[in-house]
């Protein structure tokens, strides 16, 4: 079993990820995975998804081995496939930080070891997983909370939240400008989980109409790697979606305030909010670690 998208799991299996994150929550020091070995392969720089891989393996007793894409011979030529079949005669698991979704594809296809997607440009399950725990830490419940993203809606951690509020019965509104609008093939997926779960889901161009009566406040970097020099323009058309005091306000008054980061403070959520009362971005942030442990103990301990 590999982990590639939210959209392959099912309702159930999400479930069970949340209750084994509890466990290794209660006890992060325990040796489920003494010995293992994950191979984490970098495409692109991180803070959180490489700390949280390798400090929680450790907690578990495994190993994690950097591998930065020009570190290996996948910068110099050799083929997804080689690289798959090669790490899996070497390593327990594979997770892969990179960019085009279709190499993650290939290497789950050819990896005899299980794959975890760390992040691509289409999706960043580990991310949104780890945001459904919070929410259910927070608010208690999951079906029914409202949720509503502010920001660039064309994302992978927005395409990872319609799928994940779609499996589990969320709703979730996606407010973005024109041209900013998440995946179709993305929303039409969600929108047939919703058919099953009863989640809303909608994808609007008004902030303060997605804001109105919100439970969680979900918000993302204006520019993503790769995008760098947009920033101006950027910042210019997004700056109406900008999580500040009055799109808290618009919320309920037990609103959670959530940022995956890294955030650019000033441009998507102002420094208030991010270090207001409703925010539990740190709380997400640790989670992070949390999830992922939980997923990597799963994956290798079918029970």
């Amino acid at each position: 079993m590999d982990l590639v998208s939210i959209n392959d799991l099912s309702r159930n299996l999400i479930g069970k990820i949340f209750k084994a994150t509890d466990e290794v929550k209660k006890k992060p020091y325990y040796p489920l995975l003494e010995n293992k070995v994950l191979a984490m392969i970098f495409a692109k720089p991180s803070t959180r998804t490489r700390v949280s891989f390798e400090a929680g393996l450790h907690q578990m007793g495994g190993h994690a081995i950097y591998l930065g894409v020009h570190d290996i011979q996948l910068g110099r030529g050799e083929t997804i496939a080689d690289t798959a079949k090669v790490l899996s005669r070497y390593c327990d698991m594979i997770m892969a930080r990179l960019f085009e979704h279709k190499d993650i594809v290939e290497l789950a296809k050819h990896s005899t070891v299980p794959v975890i997607n760390g992040l691509t440009d289409l999706l960043h399950p580990c991310q949104a997983l780890s945001d459904m725990y919070t929410i259910d830490e927070k608010l208690e419940r999951l079906k029914g909370v409202r949720l509503a993203y502010l920001g660039d809606g064309n994302n992978n951690v927005t395409h990872s939240l319609l799928h994940a509020c779609s499996k589990l019965g969320m709703h979730i509104t996606v407010a973005c400008p024109k041209n900013f609008e998440p995946d179709k093939t993305i929303v039409a997926n969600a929108k047939k989980n919703a058919k099953i779960t009863g989640s809303e889901i909608t994808i609007t161009t008004d902030p303060k109409k997605a804001a109105k009566g919100a439970e969680v406040l979900y918000t993302d970097t204006w520019v993503s790697m790769g995008k760098e020099s947009q920033q101006k323009a950027r910042d210019r058309i997004l700056k109406p979606y900008q999580v500040n005091e009055k799109m808290v306000g618009l919320a309920e008054s037990y609103c959670i305030v959530m940022h995956c980061l890294p955030a650019h403070r000033g441009h998507e959520i102002t420094d208030k909010v991010m270090d207001g009362p409703h925010s539990v971005v740190f709380d997400q942030a640790e989670n992070r670690m949390h999830v992922e442990k939980a997923i990597m103990g799963m994956l290798l301990k079918k029970n």
